[in-house]
């Protein structure tokens, strides 16, 4: 099944983050696909906006790209204890948008922070926001890296052998769920 189409979600924006790090080496843990990246750089949402403008362009753009891929992996890291404003920001542009692109799209998250859990509590906020767009969402195994800074190699390939595996049998999983149908 190399036709497939994953979407990466980089749940933070800046370009170095251990999130963007973690999400490249799911999307070679999944193995062949054609890979898409979401940018979430988008205007806060905004009743008065969308009714003089519409729904900006970049919403738009996320829309069609979670329409088009068989599977979406989320890479969220853990700001104050949540998901950062950036992700729950799109989910809400979106979802102003005709139909649902996530219903029931196979959809795997993953976290890397800095503190102990490894996102821990990131995850449980994303999983309870994207509950009313009726996504096929992975229950585990859970990846989570903490202490993300010292946890990537100068390549960014993760130190951690445990968190190499875990993160292999997520990416399979997803990949055997997209089969399902």
């Amino acid at each position: 099944m190399s036709d497939l189409t994953l979407l990466g979600i980089p749940g933070a924006l800046r370009s170095g983050s251990t999130n963007r790090l973690l999400l490249a080496q799911a999307r070679l843990a999944f193995g062949p696909a054609t890979q898409t990246e979401a940018d979430l750089r988008m205007p806060l949402y905004d009743g008065d906006l969308e009714e003089d403008e519409g729904v900006p362009a970049e919403a738009r753009a996320l829309y069609d790209q979670i329409a088009a891929a068989d599977a979406v992996v989320i890479a969220c890291p853990e700001y104050n204890k949540a998901p950062p404003g950036v992700v729950k920001n799109a989910l809400d542009w979106v979802s102003r948008l005709k139909g649902n692109p996530w219903k029931d799209k196979p959809v795997a998250i993953l976290s890397a922070a800095g503190g102990r859990g490894g996102g821990d509590r990131s995850q449980f906020a994303l999983r309870l926001m994207l509950t009313p767009f009726q996504p096929r969402l992975l229950t585990g195994p859970e990846v989570m890296v903490a202490d993300s800074g010292a946890a990537f190699d100068e390549a960014g390939h993760l130190k951690d052998a445990r968190y190499q595996k875990v993160l292999d049998e997520l990416m399979q999983k997803l990949r055997a769920e997209v089969s399902r149908g």
